[in-house]
């Protein structure tokens, strides 16, 4: 079975753009009449963020162009990426983040092609019959002379029912002379108990993904649509992000940043925790 692959749209279209914001003001507007809050695709958000086009978004800014990644219209363009309508990001953690995003002496940058990100899908698959609710998340790989999408992880309710390995009294065990046995007494993981789950090792997770992708193999989980995209971003020191597409009227729609949390020790494992195991 061939690998599946999501492909980045890179099309790069002008904006007629509306009024921009502040350099350390989001949300804020600054009345130029230039810049515009609808970033339409993903490959815009990371050439808006790292101020690698134009204002009018007719022309790519390269290494040796006065106005590549220029300080000022970084923070011009940051300022409008945010979902101001209906996140519940606060004015100082974004002042804050673009204040480090935007440092003079380390200024901070999203890059496409390296790791720190990763893409999140909720699809529908039918199994054995039924609709069931699937959560993809990819990551970008090298291919050949390019790049691409590749998926990581799966997050599948069915199977996660199947795996609910016991604990204390309840969990079976081998004895520790099990070997003077012959371990023979082996029976008990494999014929007398449900749950052989319970006699492998503490830091055992079942490997979901192969487990789908056999599944599909045989034909009893099949691909039906696709429900929603979103991103994570750990890209920016002591930062995380989530990048979500917003559909509704006005100027502050397209890519945005939904979701911004400044990171303390241990905090990136505790989120990718619950990205991973939300379901």
């Amino acid at each position: 079975m061939r690998k599946l692959i999501l492909l980045v749209l890179v099309t790069i279209l002008s904006y007629e753009l509306a009024p921009g914001q502040g350099l350390y003001s989001p949300g804020q507007p600054k009345d130029d009449g230039r810049f515009a809050a609808s970033t339409k695709q993903v490959n815009q958000f990371f050439r808006r963020f790292n101020a690698e086009e134009s204002v009018e978004g007719d022309k790519r800014y390269y290494e040796g162009d006065p106005l590549y990644r220029d300080r000022e219209l970084r923070g011009k363009f940051i300022s409008i990426l945010f979902d101001n309508e209906t996140s519940s990001i606060n004015s100082d953690t974004k002042r804050q983040f673009l204040e480090e995003v935007l440092s003079e002496n380390y200024p901070q940058f999203i890059h496409f092609h390296r790791d720190g990100w990763f893409a999140e899908v909720s699809a529908i698959f039918t199994h054995k019959g039924k609709r069931e609710n699937v959560t993809l998340f990819l990551k970008i790989q090298p291919e050949g002379l390019g790049y691409e999408w590749v998926i990581d992880k799966v997050v599948f309710q069915p199977f996660k029912d199947i795996f609910k390995k016991p604990e204390g009294d309840a969990k079976g065990f081998l004895h520790p002379l099990s070997h003077e046995l012959g371990f023979m007494n082996l029976r008990k993981a494999f014929q007398d108990s449900d749950t052989p789950e319970a006699y492998t090792p503490k830091e055992y997770n079942p490997d979901y993904l192969t487990l789908f992708l056999y599944e599909m193999k045989k034909g009893s989980i099949k691909f039906e649509t696709i429900n929603d995209v979103k991103f994570h971003f750990f890209q920016i020191n002591n930062w995380y992000f989530e990048l979500n597409q917003f559909n509704r009227p006005g100027n502050n729609t397209g890519w945005l940043i939904g979701n911004l949390v400044r990171l303390q020790p241990g905090d990136k494992e505790s989120i990718l925790r619950y990205i991973y195991d939300q379901k």
